[in-house]
C-alpha cells in the first residue's frame, strides 16, 4: 500500500445515483476526498458519476444494497483490501414505502399500512445503516478518525410526531436512536456519529412542492462529514444546529 492511498481521505456514500445522495459525493469530491459512491444498482451509480469524473473528482463506484448483509460485507472487504480504511460513512439510502399521492392518503394512515411495509421500512431506513456502520467502523477504527452520518428525518423527531407514513417515521425514529446507541459505545474515540435532517428538499423523494434546494440539504450532511476534532457526536442536526429529537 502506497504512502499516497494511506493519507487519502475515503468518503462512502449510499445511495449515491440521485438526490441527496449525489449531491452530497459531489460535495464531498469538490472537497478534495475520494468518494465511493454506492447504489443498488451499479449501471445507475456509473452512469451518473461520469459528470463527477469529468470535472476532476477521484471517484469510484460500487454496487451496494444496505438491505443485504453479504453484499456489505463484501464491500467492506473490497474496501479493506484496497486501502485498509475509511474516514466518512455517509448513511444516506433510503426508502418512503407509504403512498404519497393525497387522493390516496388512506394508505399511509396506520390502520391501513401493510405491516411488511413497515417491516421493509425499517429494513432500509434503520437496520441498513447499522450494517454500514458494523462493517466500516472497524476501517474507522484503524485511524481511530471517522465521521458517520445518518441522514434522518424530522418526520422522525418525537417530539414533533404527526400522523401517517408509519413505516418511514418509525424507521427515522430508530435511526436517531442507533446514532444516540453508536456515539456512546465510540465515546473517547475520534469517531464521531450523528444523525442529520436535511429538511424537505426537492429530490425524487422530496417531490416537487419541498421547500429547500438540493445545495440547502447537502450543506448539513457535508457539515457533520468533516467535523472538527472537538464537533459534536450523538447529536441530531438542521443546517448544523441542534434540533429536538
Amino acid at each position: 500500500m502506497s504512502d499516497k492511498i494511506v493519507s487519502e481521505k475515503i468518503a462512502l456514500v449510499t445511495g449515491a445515483n440521485r438526490g441527496l445522495g449525489f449531491g452530497t459525493a459531489a460535495a464531498l469530491g469538490k472537497l478534495g476526498y475520494k468518494v465511493l459512491m454506492t447504489g443498488r444498482t451499479l449501471a445507475k451509480v456509473e452512469e451518473v458519476a461520469e459528470n463527477l469524473k469529468r470535472e476532476g473528482m477521484d471517484i469510484e463506484c460500487y454496487q451496494c444494497d444496505v438491505t443485504n448483509d453479504e453484499v456489505v460485507k463484501k464491500l467492506a472487504g473490497v474496501i479493506r483490501e484496497r486501502w485498509g480504511h475509511l474516514e466518512v460513512l455517509v448513511n444516506n439510502a433510503g426508502v418512503l414505502l407509504e403512498a404519497t399521492d393525497p387522493t390516496k392518503s388512506d394508505n399511509a394512515s396506520f390502520l391501513k399500512v401493510d405491516p411488511q411495509v413497515v417491516l421493509k421500512s425499517l429494513n432500509a431506513n434503520s437496520v441498513g445503516p447499522l450494517r454500514m456502520i458494523q462493517n466500516f467502523a472497524p476501517l474507522m477504527q484503524v485511524k481511530n478518525f471517522g465521521r458517520i452520518v445518518n441522514v434522518s428525518s424530522g418526520m422522525g423527531q418525537l417530539s414533533d410526531m404527526e400522523g401517517k407514513f408509519p413505516g418511514y417515521r418509525m424507521s427515522k425514529t430508530a435511526l436517531n436512536a442507533l446514532t444516540v446507541l453508536v456515539s456512546k459505545e465510540l465515546a473517547g474515540t475520534n469517531i464521531k456519529v450523528n444523525a442529520i435532517c436535511p429538511g424537505w428538499v426537492k429530490t425524487d423523494m422530496g417531490g416537487p412542492s419541498a421547500t429547500r434546494t438540493l445545495s440547502e440539504g447537502v450543506n448539513g450532511i457535508v457539515w457533520a462529514a468533516t467535523l472538527a476534532d472537538n464537533g459534536p457526536t450523538g447529536g441530531y442536526f438542521r443546517d448544523g444546529e441542534p434540533i429536538p429529537w
